[in-house]
């Protein structure tokens, strides 16, 4: 049983700009189920099921496995217009690396940032350009975004 422990930040888009990342993903992902969460992504043409429960604080318990990437292009479709699309970039700081995700579509302009971690309490450096935790507000859940026609504001 995996444990998934993170805390995410809204970005400054201008301070991030500027950065040198080390890996870039694209991924589309959509979700089946929200309670328990079922996420189907599609990440660089590579499938995976993810299934994650409950948030409590900042970890969930998490299971992923690799699917067919023809299974998981089917499966998005049977999410709709509820899929996110994301360029996700890496970058190493303070001693964690960070998940930087830069929305397109209709979230253009909202991005976040993701740190894991190996414990709750774990200390964090904060980089400058990572602006306000949105760990606990729900409405930053990519399940929750998925589904939103009024976006959070973010800016």
């Amino acid at each position: 049983m995996a444990t998934e422990i993170e805390r995410k930040f809204l970005v400054d888009a201008k301070k991030v700009s500027a950065l040198n990342f080390s890996d870039e993903e694209f991924i589309a992902q959509g979700y089946l189920s929200t309670s328990p969460t079922v996420r189907v992504r599609l990440k660089n043409n590579r499938g995976f099921l993810t299934i994650k429960s409950s948030t409590v604080g900042i970890a969930r318990k998490e299971f992923e496995y690799e699917i067919p990437s023809r299974d998981a292009e089917e499966l998005l479709q049977l999410c709709g217009s509820h899929v996110l699309k994301k360029v996700r970039r890496k970058i190493s700081y303070g001693g964690h690396v960070w998940e930087v995700d830069f929305f397109g579509g209709k979230l253009d302009g909202l991005i976040l940032a993701e740190v894991e971690l190996a414990r709750c309490d774990e200390v964090v450096e904060l980089p400058d350009w990572v602006t306000r935790e949105v760990s606990d507000d729900v409405r930053y859940f990519n399940s929750n975004l998925s589904l939103t026609s009024e976006l959070p504001d973010w800016r």
